[in-house]
């Protein structure tokens, strides 16, 4: 069964790394940025000119793009080539209803399409521990799991078609909140003459222990923000929650005030940094 895997960022890069170490049969490779490939053909991907070209050359073909128009622009053109037999995995985060728009071109051709978002940052990609909601019919998830299980430790059908991003649209909305609780307390206990670490230790001996600041905890210490998962990618996910939330009839006030975080994140130029570094927008920096 050959694989295809097409956009080779911060967290495509390393989830495609562990398909090409772990498949037992060919994986073609494509991003716009051809330097991108580099890697991945030393290690034995076959490198591809095109979207179309990958599709040509697969049996299941995985995309990892930024935003719903790069997943829109990616399946409008290999739509010729889909057909009976094929699977498309969109692991990108999108739109919830843009991925169903996409899917119902995609079934319309005989192939099967899935919404598959991860969770997790950068070193879990590296790691091959994602966790990864998908979004199909039950049979398909049967016949790709073992796939995705090259990338994640931790794979969940949350239903349909699209239910995988509104899982990790839900999921991101909660991490940003929780960041943004972290961000005011640590601010506020710094300002009173406790470092984050001692924090952060205190915080595990109750209920306010959590995974975000137990991972970001020497990252903010350090103020190192090199990126696992960025400010401009979370603004994003934001933007898409409230879409949904406004879709759903549902006022989440709790959502509004991190993505006005946000949004000051971006107008200091953090975009590209790591979303932990939301903590200089609160501490005034």
């Amino acid at each position: 069964m050959k694989i295809g895997f097409v956009g080779l960022g911060i967290m495509g890069e390393p989830m495609c790394e562990n398909i090409v170490a772990k498949h037992d049969d060919e994986v073609y490779i494509f991003n716009p940025t051809a330097s991108k490939m580099e890697k991945l053909k030393g290690l034995g991907a076959k490198a591809c000119e095109s979207n179309l070209e990958v599709a040509k050359n697969v049996d299941i073909f995985i995309s990892m793009v930024p935003k719903s128009e790069d997943s829109k622009s990616v399946y409008e053109e290999i739509l010729p080539t889909l057909g009976p037999g094929k699977i498309c995995i969109d692991m990108s985060t999108i739109d919830p209803a843009v991925s169903v728009e996409i899917s119902k071109k995609v079934k319309a051709t005989g192939a099967n399409f899935v919404d598959a978002p991860v969770v997790k940052s950068k070193p879990a990609a590296v790691a091959g521990k994602l966790g990864i909601y998908v979004g199909s019919d039950e049979a398909v998830f049967e016949q790709i799991k073992p796939i995705l299980l090259y990338m994640g430790e931790n794979v969940i059908r949350m239903g349909e078609n699209g239910k995988g991003l509104v899982m990790k649209i839900c999921h991101n909305a909660l991490v940003a909140q929780i960041q943004n609780g972290v961000n005011e307390t640590v601010t506020l206990a710094e300002k009173n003459g406790i470092d984050i670490l001692t924090f952060a230790q205190a915080i595990s001996y109750g209920g306010g222990q959590n995974f975000y600041l137990d991972s970001k905890k020497e990252v903010i210490s350090k103020k190192d923000f090199t990126t696992a998962f960025s400010v401009e990618n979370e603004h994003k996910d934001l933007g898409i929650c409230l879409n949904l939330a406004q879709e759903s009839n549902v006022d989440l006030p709790g959502v509004k005030n991190a993505k006005r975080v946000y949004d000051v994140a971006l107008e200091k130029g953090y975009a590209k940094e790591d979303f932990s570094a939301t903590i200089k927008v609160v501490g005034g920096q």
